[in-house]
């Protein structure tokens, strides 16, 4: 990949989808698939899946397709899995919790080191062999240990203090779980995640469906 080139962020977006997808055609035994195969599969045009690969170097052989492991590998590389980044939660509330307990983080390189809040009654509760700390603990442990992300869970009004914090502490990546899109101003990487903008999608989705339902047995 040239350093030097800009990459859509729309196509950063999809290689997660790639990986995903490479990773179940690994477990099936596939050595090789065509961007065509792939296409069917993922329902991207073949053309957009081979316009995003050339943006890091192609890796496909014409007559051949691609060679699924390799594939797989040079995403995982593209998208930093197994730089072993150690990450907070701060936030033990339920979705902090989820967090905690989801183990496939740490299959991508996301090394759970630490966990934080400010509740009495949360403070050395266990998650997965992990004591909640206070966050008066927090500056010094992320220092100390290096911590690379923050994943933050705290209610909305809390979301800038907190995050302002943890960028302060050195933390350069953010994974923001409150509903707030969240901007501070510093040099940190912050990625927002609304769980509820996907439910709201399928609300729509699932509305357009009745209603053409409707309309159908309407015709009827």
């Amino acid at each position: 990949m040239n350093p030097k080139k800009k990459i859509s962020m729309a196509v950063v977006k999809r290689l997660p989808r790639y990986y995903r997808y490479l990773s179940d055609l690994l477990k099936l035994g596939i050595i090789r698939i065509s961007s065509k195969e792939l296409s069917d599969r993922m329902g991207i045009t073949s053309s957009q899946i081979r316009q995003d690969l050339n943006c890091f170097g192609g890796f496909g052989q014409q007559g051949y397709g691609y060679n699924v492991e390799i594939l797989y590998n040079e995403i995982g590389k593209i998208l930093g899995l197994g730089n072993n980044y150690k990450t907070v939660i701060i936030g033990a509330g339920n979705m902090g919790q989820a967090l905690a307990n989801y183990t496939n983080f740490e299959k991508r390189g996301y090394k759970l080191v630490g966990i934080f809040d400010v509740r009495p009654e949360i403070i050395g509760k266990k998650i997965r062999d992990i004591e909640v700390m206070h966050m008066d603990e927090f500056d010094d442990f992320v220092k100390k240990n290096k911590v690379h992300i923050a994943m933050i869970t705290v209610p909305y009004e809390k979301t800038p203090e907190v995050a302002t914090r943890a960028a302060r502490a050195g933390i350069k990546g953010l994974w923001n779980f409150s509903p707030m899109d969240l901007k501070i101003p510093y040099d940190v990487i912050i990625e927002n995640v609304h769980l509820s903008d996907g439910l709201m999608v399928l609300g729509y989705r699932l509305n357009e469906k009745l209603r053409e339902q409707k309309e159908n047995k309407e015709k009827n």
